[in-house]
């Protein structure tokens, strides 16, 4: 990873690092420090925090969904990106490959948002941003 390089937040890494009982806890804090050590400009979407919210208040908590919002709004160090009507029409077009199997809408337009922003690394554990071209936090 390049010192400053644009970095999209998905939800699996934001609800790992949230709960230190998700298996992929240890993985997500030792990848937010690299982050955090290169600068990285980190990057959401209005449906990853969504999604995020949503999943943290059912499977934990309201006060851990509202400490998890909460972090990620302090500081200004995460910049959420709209999700506007043409990533949407563009979405779509990734239920058509068949090497996407049991991709969720949210991360179809993950990968338009990140495309017309021009992200290329994802901080994620989902496979499906790896097989349309995205690179990993690894």
């Amino acid at each position: 990873m390049r010192q400053g390089e644009l970095v999209f937040v998905d939800s699996g890494a934001w609800i790992a690092l949230a709960l230190s009982r998700d298996p992929f806890h240890g993985r997500a804090r030792e990848q937010w420090d690299l982050l955090q050590g290169a600068g990285a400009k980190l990057h959401t979407s209005v449906p990853v925090a969504i999604e995020t919210f949503t999943f943290l208040d059912r499977n934990a908590n309201r006060d851990v969904a509202l400490a998890w919002k909460d972090a990620i709004y302090k500081g200004g160090n995460v910049k959420t990106l709209p999700c506007e009507l043409r990533d949407l029409e563009q979405a779509w077009s990734y239920f058509r490959r068949h090497d996407l199997h049991k991709l969720s809408a949210v991360d179809a337009t993950s990968f338009a948002i990140m495309k017309r922003a021009q992200i290329r690394l994802a901080y994620s554990f989902d496979h499906h941003f790896a097989v349309v071209g995205f690179r990993l936090v690894t």
